[in-house]
């Protein structure tokens, strides 16, 4: 027994409150205990010590995650966009570039578009080469990324399993197999059994209307938590002196002579002359203000969630051809989307034929849910490009910069996007991985074609 006083009564490090409180007067000796490396020189780290501590006043004396300060009359940068993508540009330009002036800006609350309203999918076997290397950089870093933000994001590698129902199926998941290997990308290919093996809950019977054949399985891919990702970036950013400005809408660019010189504001201009726009569904919107027009569409983009269950579903399920993905979320619920609205819509919210459809392909691979209840349904609004693979560009007007056309694929892309625009951006100059990836593309003919892998896997 430690001279402290600490009793250990599980692997789980439970303490009476003695304990803390003797712990807190010799934070070492506790520190040694429980294996905890010394952080306490970073700012607001969270860990074992700073919730015992907090503890004491009943966790009254947090600091506050992130600030809210005024807009500066000047940065060295503005993004445009406080969602995921928008707050990793601007905590990578700070942490790997040193550009730590820098404005996010953003019209409502932090999260509050796409990022709070996707269905949370993290995956990495897309078809193209451009595009595998974009997502597989993005995957690479998921794991990581609780550790690095010091703030957890839920990553759960939990697999990814696409299914195969017609002879087209199984022929298109051998290209993608084929291809992916190629590219250092790990898939398995499973037959029906294996398929039933590893989510028993689903119907392999021979004799519905669409029987599986088998499926293809990513077992490095899952889930992570939107809103955890978002206000992790957030708090890293801010801790690296990036100001976040929410409830700011930008409203114009100041451009004279072809270059950035600032941006219009509802709280007024402000000089910079490095702007990054990553606004998802409105990029279209921002770039016509600059007089740019993009290859770029706004539908919206449905899923909704069913009442709490007791845990059942153990991964991520997609099918193209019944049209559904499904996965369960940490609070129990079933978490249901399938594809975009056919029509062009800045609403959050779509159109009632798309719910009734999915509902019909859920209960005809899990007829264990038909009795479900539906609790919430919502939209975000994705921005598509004609060959379904996003914008990570520069653009002819010097130091206006653009970061859009994930479509369904946003939320998965989100730490290797950031990363690679903050390069494009502090570097005026495309991360080798995003050059692919430019508005050129569309004049040069080199298109990505990704309209088959990015159809209803999100």
């Amino acid at each position: 027994m430690p001279k402290s006083g600490y009793k250990i009564i599980s692997k789980n490090y439970f303490l009476n409150r003695t304990s803390i409180l003797q712990g807190i007067k010799n934070r070492h000796k506790l520190k040694a205990l429980l294996h905890v490396p010394d952080c306490s020189k970073m700012r607001q780290n969270y860990s074992i010590i700073s919730l015992a501590r907090n503890a004491l006043s009943f966790h009254k004396n947090w600091e506050k995650a992130w600030r809210s300060p005024d807009p500066k009359p000047e940065y060295d940068a503005v993004i445009v966009g406080a969602g995921g993508h928008g707050l990793a540009t601007a905590y990578y330009m700070a942490k790997e570039h040193g550009l730590t002036n820098i404005a996010v800006l953003e019209k409502g609350w932090l999260g509050g578009g796409n990022t709070g309203r996707n269905t949370t999918i993290v995956r990495a076997n897309y078809l193209q080469d451009e595009s595998t290397g974009i997502y597989a950089h993005a995957l690479s870093m998921w794991p990581k990324l609780t550790k690095e933000l010091n703030y957890n994001v839920m990553f759960s590698p939990r697999g990814v399993i696409h299914m195969a129902h017609t002879e087209g199926d199984l022929k298109e998941i051998a290209r993608r197999h084929n291809a992916n290997r190629l590219q250092g990308v790990e898939l398995e290919f499973l037959t029906p059994q294996q398929v039933k093996k590893f989510c028993p809950i689903i119907n392999t019977a021979r004799d519905v209307r669409y029987p599986v054949l088998g499926a293809s399985l990513q077992r490095k891919a899952g889930v992570a938590r939107h809103d955890a990702v978002a206000w992790g970036y957030a708090r890293g950013a801010d801790a690296l002196g990036v100001d976040i400005i929410q409830n700011c809408e930008v409203t114009g660019f100041d451009i004279e002579n072809g270059e950035v010189r600032g941006v219009c504001t509802t709280r007024g201009n402000i000089k910079t002359q490095k702007v990054g726009c990553v606004t998802a569904g409105h990029s279209s919107v921002m770039a016509e203000m600059a007089g740019l027009r993009l290859p770029v569409e706004s539908h919206p983009l449905q899923a909704l969630v069913s009442e709490p269950l007791k845990p059942i579903m153990n991964t991520v399920l997609m099918s193209n051809t019944v049209h559904v993905y499904l996965s369960q979320s940490d609070k129990g619920e079933l978490v249901i989307g399938a594809g975009a609205d056919l029509f062009n819509s800045y609403a959050q919210r779509g159109a009632f034929n798309v719910i009734e459809h999915q509902m019909g392909a859920l209960t005809e691979l899990f007829p264990i849910f038909s009795r479900i209840r539906m609790m919430r349904s919502w939209a975000g609004i994705v921005d598509i490009c004609p060959d379904a693979s996003p914008l990570i560009t520069k653009t002819p007007i010097k130091g206006l910069y653009f970061n859009c056309g994930w479509g369904t694929g946003g939320f998965k892309a989100t730490p290797g996007s950031g990363h690679v625009f903050a390069h494009t951006i502090a570097r005026d100059e495309p991360h080798t991985i995003a050059a692919p990836f430019a508005l050129s593309r569309f004049s040069s003919g080199r298109l990505i074609d990704e309209n088959i892998a990015a159809a209803v896997a999100h």
